[in-house]
């Protein structure tokens, strides 16, 4: 028997699947709703009526073709019922970007990264004022923002709650907690999440939406100064679970060299641009890494390798075992699937992809169960912009619906 409280949680499961629903579509009618939700007409009508009375949704008339019959009703979210800000720090530059309730980007600006500057506090101080200057030209007030998104590289605190930065590649072991640095004057929902996670939500919500359906895991791993991994699978319910495994850390093999998180072989130290670099130029493997290696440079070692320079080749052939084997141990651990591989080094990756193949290889299930697909997508921009909307927008949709 349904108590007060059960029947209360399901009301507002069932307002989350409207309003995700009707982010998605824009636009559905009555009987689209139903459809797409799976709830019964009765229920829709409901939830549509109480949140038409909350201002969350609207309701229009669509004439229909020839202006014959009755008009078709269709309900759609209120863009401006709120605002999310999006926040994307990477090695080089920090990008803000503005959009309303139903995902439309409003404005965006980016602002380079001064090397020279060291630590969080001088970060955060630029970093309040860039939010403030983006209200400002929009003409938007603080409490029209119902969440700050951010994402950086490196290891999130798992707290669902908190929005602390445990360790980066951009600021090293110095912690940065972004839900204290706002509060009191910002109460919008703050959000931190590691980049390649959001690869792996979008890349989820993309596959979950495709008409031939039938998602089940997929896993992310992002090239470039850091290498990332976001791994999403579908949960026993139906809902897609994402997460983060501290892939570019894990052990490879001592010889990789130094790493930027101070410990010896990890896989990015062989596979990161500072790793590659370092092979490449063969300089000791207990040379500090340097902290940002221009995309310039990395061009200038392919062009080398692809000219037969054995060192260049050598380096690029080692970090795509450094990356097949991690992979092999990842999939080991979870289960065979697809894998994406983004960001900027994919465009190194006919360097990578020999390397890459013989470590996978050295996987028994994969050998068993036969190849993992391996595909390069290559605007890993779009899919980190895309998963902060579907988390974060899912996020407001949960709170919404639980206002009532």
């Amino acid at each position: 028997m349904l108590t007060k409280s059960s029947t209360e949680l399901v009301r507002q499961q069932n307002s989350a699947l409207v309003l995700a629903a009707l982010r998605r579509a824009r636009n559905l009618s009555h009987t689209e709703i139903s459809a797409a939700t799976g709830l019964a007409s009765a229920t829709v009508s409901a939830i549509t009526a109480e949140l038409e009375r909350a201002g969350v949704i609207a309701k229009a008339e669509q004439q229909v073709q020839g202006g014959r019959g009755r008009p078709r009703v269709l309900f759609t979210p209120r863009r401006d019922c709120g605002y999310v800000i999006v926040v994307r720090i990477s090695s080089d530059v920090v990008q803000y970007s503005l959009t309303d309730y139903g995902g439309t980007l409003l404005d965006r600006f980016e602002e380079s990264r001064n090397h020279d500057q060291r630590g969080t506090a001088a970060f955060a101080r630029t970093f309040v004022d860039a939010l403030e200057r983006l209200l400002q030209r929009s003409r938007l007030t603080r409490d029209r923002v119902l969440a700050i998104s951010i994402s950086s590289k490196g290891l999130v605190d798992a707290d669902t709650d908190a929005a602390r930065l445990l360790w980066s590649p951009v600021f090293g072991s110095e912690q940065l907690d972004f839900a204290a640095l706002l509060a009191p004057e910002w109460r919008a929902r703050v959000m931190l999440n590691n980049e390649t996670l959001l690869v792996a939500q979008a890349l989820a919500a993309e596959a979950e939406r495709a008409p031939e359906g039938g998602f089940r895991s997929l896993a992310a791993i992002s090239l470039g100064h850091s290498i990332g991994l976001g791994v999403a699978r579908k949960g026993r319910f139906g809902e897609i679970d994402v997460a983060a495994p501290n892939f570019g850390h894990m052990l490879h093999a001592p010889s990789a060299g130094l790493c930027r998180c101070g410990a010896y072989g990890c896989i990015e130290a062989a596979a990161g641009f500072y790793g590659i670099l370092r092979a490449a130029f063969e300089v000791p493997p207990d040379t500090i890494p340097a902290k940002f290696v221009p995309i310039a440079e990395m061009d200038k070692i392919a062009a080398s390798a692809r000219q037969g320079h054995r060192m260049a080749g050598y380096a690029f052939r080692q970090a795509g075992i450094a990356l097949g084997n991690g992979i092999s141990r990842m999939l080991s651990l979870y289960e065979r699937m697809p894998i994406y591989v983004t960001g900027p080094g994919t465009r190194y990756f006919d360097l990578l992809h020999g390397g890459l193949e013989e470590g996978v290889s050295q996987s028994l299930q994969l050998r068993l169960q036969g190849a993992a697909e391996i595909s390069v997508v290559l605007d890993e921009q779009r899919l980190v912009f895309d998963g902060h909307l579907e988390r974060a927008l899912g996020v407001i949709d949960g709170e919404i619906a639980t206002a009532g």
